[in-house]
């Protein structure tokens, strides 16, 4: 594992806003001891061959004004009206999906404290799927050539900040909404008890890519089934099968110290505002 710096397109609108609507309790906590803040994988649970397979395996982008492009950019509008709101805010601290931080993003729904203990190998897992599933979607993305909804509509605010290249990036398929299914799914995986709690949060990751103008309905869509795709395999190799005992065993061992997230009544009530029930 390589310890790898926040790059600047990265950096989130967050802190006072987040402190302000009471869900700063759902950025992540402070690591233990002096640890990398994120990690990156130099190769995943699935070969090279694999991996392109599943990308061949991914439908084509919708063309432009078509039927779907239409209802996707109808569709798309209706998410700014949750600009501003609880749900665009939580929507923001959602724009991190570097692991092992992004994990944190499921602490309420495992009913713990995630960063508040050591769990190197459920980090490990996070690194690894996030390389094959970023491999996947990367493939998937160079043939396609659909913009975003914050390159696409001037008057969209996108709720992370962005460079020119990152703004007229290719928004099919969604990389947010399949990297937060991943690790829905690997969660799901290690604790099946909790697999409906996890895989909410792992959705509600990719409607954050709506409420962001990031992404169209279609992406996301796309995003969520390449998720699925890699985890299915992933989860039936040996390799993770054995890291899943332990970091099943790392997080019964977190949950033990009773720590729990404060911010998860935030949590909740921002993830029941939705574009009906958003103010005009």
């Amino acid at each position: 594992m390589r310890p790898v710096a926040a790059p600047r397109a990265a950096t989130l609108l967050t802190p006072l806003a987040l402190i302000m609507s009471g869900l700063a309790a759902c950025a992540p906590a402070e690591r233990p001891s002096a640890q990398p803040i994120f990690i990156a994988a130099d190769s995943g649970y699935l070969q090279p061959g694999a991996l392109a397979r599943l990308a061949q395996a991914a439908p084509s982008a919708p063309v432009a004004d078509s039927p779907q492009d239409r209802a996707d950019k109808a569709g798309s509008a209706g998410f700014a009206a949750l600009e501003d709101t609880d749900r665009w805010l939580l929507a923001t601290t959602h724009a991190e999906l570097r692991p092992p931080l992004a994990l944190q993003h499921f602490d309420c729904a495992l009913g713990v404290r995630l960063g508040s203990a050591e769990t190197p190998a459920l980090d490990r897992m996070a690194a690894k799927a996030f390389h094959d599933v970023q491999a996947v979607v990367a493939q998937v993305a160079a043939s396609a050539a659909r913009g975003r909804p914050v390159a696409d509509e001037a008057a969209r605010r996108a709720c992370q900040t962005l460079t020119p290249a990152a703004r007229r990036s290719a928004s099919y398929p969604s990389a947010g909404a399949a990297t937060g299914t991943a690790y829905a799914e690997a969660l799901a995986a290690v604790e099946p008890e909790r697999a409906a709690e996890t895989r909410r949060i792992g959705h509600e990751i990719g409607v954050s890519r709506l409420v962001c103008a990031m992404n169209y309905p279609s992406d996301v869509a796309a995003g969520e089934a390449i998720g699925r795709a890699v985890m299915a395999e992933i989860v039936a190799t040996p390799e993770f099968q054995s890291e899943a005992e332990t970091a099943r065993r790392e997080l019964t061992a977190a949950r033990a110290t009773g720590r729990t997230n404060p911010g998860c009544a935030a949590e909740r009530a921002a993830l029941a505002q939705t574009v009906s029930t958003a103010r005009p």
